[in-house]
């Protein structure tokens, strides 16, 4: 507990983060919270931004090769309790979507980034497929878009060591999957959500 408020306190300090709802509020109900992808930080930071009593129940999704690499990336994911996908067991038949759904049950909520990796220049690039399957077998999950700015200057791509710089994290409205969607119009829906909240 000591580790985890320490590490969240330097996290929002490096970041000098602001936190934004944009008509949504913090709330410990079952969520995805899905966002643009531009630092190795930004699972930490949108973890970081959220209220104690939310963060005990969301973990964020991060790739395994990279955050079981050292001492100092596995303390960090077990630390703020990090979901490590394997991805170079992800194959038609072995999706992660399932074992994800496992793990959260009933209770816990997601942090996940569905460009997959993180995309160069600042850009938001395609939506992956995971979060219209997640969305698709639990419609019920309230899924609420997160916009991260200015994280890309603050650990680069190549970059090791954080800049101290301001960043903010903008929560938006809650949006589900509607009947009948199709899965690309869903994703560009959501890429949108996240898009639109860059000037809000």
């Amino acid at each position: 507990m000591i580790t985890e408020t320490l590490l969240t306190w330097i996290a929002r300090f490096i970041s000098g983060v602001s936190v934004r709802w944009v008509e949504s509020q913090p709330d410990t109900c079952q969520r995805v919270y899905f966002a643009n992808h531009t630092s190795h930080l930004d699972g930490i930071l949108v973890w970081s931004a959220l209220p104690p009593n939310m963060r005990k129940l969301t973990r964020p999704i991060a790739a395994k090769d990279y955050w079981s690499g050292g001492w100092v990336r596995r303390k960090l994911a077990k630390t703020f309790n990090v979901m490590l996908i394997d991805r170079t067991k992800i194959k038609v038949h072995q999706s992660p979507i399932d074992l994800i759904l496992r793990e959260i049950g009933k209770t816990q909520s997601l942090i996940l980034f569905p460009e997959g990796g993180r995309t160069p220049g600042g850009e938001i690039g395609e939506f992956k497929s995971g979060l219209y399957y997640l969305a698709k077998k639990r419609p019920e999950l309230e899924l609420i878009p997160v916009h991260i700015n200015n994280m890309n200057r603050i650990l680069p791509r190549g970059e090791v060591l954080p800049v101290p710089l301001l960043s903010a994290v903008t929560f938006g409205p809650p949006m589900w999957l509607e009947a009948g969607e199709g899965k690309m119009d869903f994703l560009g829906r959501a890429r949108n959500a996240v898009l639109s909240l860059k000037d809000a």
